[in-house]
């Protein structure tokens, strides 16, 4: 795939994509936002990514079994590390709203973005003392807290650009109902935080509603849209009031572009990656002292013992690598990006964030041999939801094919089969590993590093593979008996044997 545009570049909203323009625009004060926006949305993958360095970092002593009580802290922990990274990927598009419509910045909006990612900055922190002290409502109230800060700096952005109107996208500019824009956008970034104020105050006295609240928060946006669409259906489309024809020249509640979820996705996956080699940095660089005490001086020895950590690290960075190639031939073919694929997206890539987590447990089963069937089931879910996200996009998009997908992995498209196959790799292996070590239970670390190992090569030969295999039914096509087809003179013997048709 060619590499993705500047984020807004699609949008083609700004209106100074020219390098005389941004030469201008500098000499006039203000910036093209496309490097700040770049940033952001670096920035904005990272802090989603680490939330999951608590729920990894769970400690587990060798003399602890994985019973249901560490199951229960490690079930509870992963729920919560869903739900903040779901809500840092409502910021990031409440954030790309935003600079949808201001179209340029200066220093004044390049210093509140910055305090806007320094409160982003801490939500991880927070995060960690919500599962650190799940009863105890601090670390919910300074979550929210941290919420409430960001929208109240996205909403300083909002009424500063509309104050100097020369720094909005100029389609609001021209705009004869420049107040509605301003009403709309600010309802879009305040939603959120407003929610959040409340769960703050529930957070205080009954934290389980301050829970409920802070989920509404991810699937608000689609219940509204939800909402809408049952609406249409039950009283008609209505005519909108005079006074609020055409706010928006675009739509503020449409898609996000294929090019900024490509971006944050790779971001994601990137960070994932990354994140695998943090552990084998901290704990498996052997101490001089036991080398020499332990292994006669000899590194190589030492570095021995940590075998099963690098071979579950190989295997993870391939799960990771494999993952971001499937998401990455499926986008190549994506034409439209819609809010369904979006949503489905983002659930994926929650789980993808989930599998240093994943590295960690399969890491542990030299250390904690008793305990490695739960281990391998937690990492198998984990690899299937990634997975089966994944294929899920691509569903949504053949539901909407003719606008969403080019027309080689459409129904009948020459990709089609190939992208169904390519897709359906890894939910499919891991959940047969996931079953076979309910059958097997004895041989499940074998099972699930077999899967490790197989995956790859099965994607190395997927092209091959497919091939045959439709070869294969074509030529039992072939073995069928062709029908003869009959002479003119049999044709019309047998039409004057048919009775006339009246």
């Amino acid at each position: 795939m060619s590499r993705p545009q500047t984020p807004e570049q699609p949008l083609d909203a700004q209106g100074d994509s020219s390098p005389h323009r941004r030469v201008e625009d500098s000499g006039e004060g203000t910036q093209n936002s496309h490097r700040m926006l770049g940033f952001s949305d670096a920035l904005l993958s990272i802090i989603a990514t680490v939330m999951i360095l608590p729920v990894t970092h769970t400690e587990i002593s060798p003399e602890q079994q994985f019973d249901k009580s560490i199951q229960k802290l490690l079930a509870t922990r992963i729920a919560v590390y869903l739900m903040t990274f779901l809500i840092v990927t409502v910021a990031w598009a409440a954030h790309t709203r935003l600079f949808q419509v201001v179209g340029k910045i200066d220093d004044t909006l390049a210093l509140l973005n910055l305090a806007c990612m320094m409160t982003i900055t801490l939500l991880p922190y927070t995060f960690s003392l919500m599962v650190t002290f799940p009863d105890v409502p601090l670390g919910i109230f300074l979550f929210c807290v941290c919420v409430i800060t960001i929208g109240t700096v996205q909403a300083l952005i909002v009424g500063y650009a509309f104050h100097f109107p020369h720094l909005l996208n100029p389609r609001i500019q021209c705009s004869a109902h420049r107040a509605l824009s301003r009403q709309h956008i600010l309802r879009l970034v305040l939603r959120g935080p407003a929610l959040c104020l409340v769960a703050a105050v529930f957070s205080l006295f009954f934290y389980p509603m301050s829970y409920l609240l802070m989920v509404t928060i991810i699937f608000l946006p689609h219940v509204s849209k939800a909402t809408s669409w049952c609406k249409v259906r039950l009283m008609g489309r209505q005519e909108p009031p005079a006074r609020s024809v055409e706010p928006f020249s675009f739509d503020l509640h449409a898609p996000l572009s294929k090019e900024r979820v490509e971006a944050f996705s790779d971001g994601v996956y990137a960070i994932v990656a990354t994140l695998l080699i943090l552990d084998i940095c901290e704990d498996n660089v052997p101490d001089p002292k036991d080398v020499q005490e332990q292994f006669h001086g000899s590194l190589v020895a030492a570095l021995g013992a940590h075998g099963p950590q690098f071979l579950a690290y190989f295997g993870s960075f391939a799960t990771v690598g494999l993952l971001w190639f499937a998401h990455h031939s499926l986008f190549l073919h994506v034409r439209k990006a819609t809010q369904a694929m979006g949503l489905l997206n983002t659930l994926s890539l929650a789980f993808v964030g989930g599998l240093p987590l994943a590295y960690q447990q399969t890491s542990a089963f030299a250390q904690q041999p008793r305990d490695e069937l739960e281990r391998v089931r937690v990492s198998c879910a984990i690899i299937f939801f990634a997975g089966i996200f994944q294929f899920a996009i691509w569903t949504a998009a053949l539901l909407r094919q003719a606008e969403t997908l080019q027309p080689s992995v459409q129904f009948g498209g020459q990709e089609h089969a190939f992208m169904f196959a390519k897709l359906a790799l890894y939910p499919c292996a891991s959940l047969l590993a996931f079953a076979a070590t309910c059958l097997l239970s004895r041989f499940s670390t074998a099972i699930f590093h077999l899967m490790q190992i197989s995956v790859p090569f099965a994607f190395l030969l997927l092209r091959l593979l497919m091939r045959l295999a439709l070869a294969g039914l074509r030529a039992l096509q072939g073995l069928r008996p062709a029908h003869p087809v009959p002479s003119q003179a049999e044709a019309e013997a047998q039409s004057q044997l048919l009775p006339a048709s009246c």
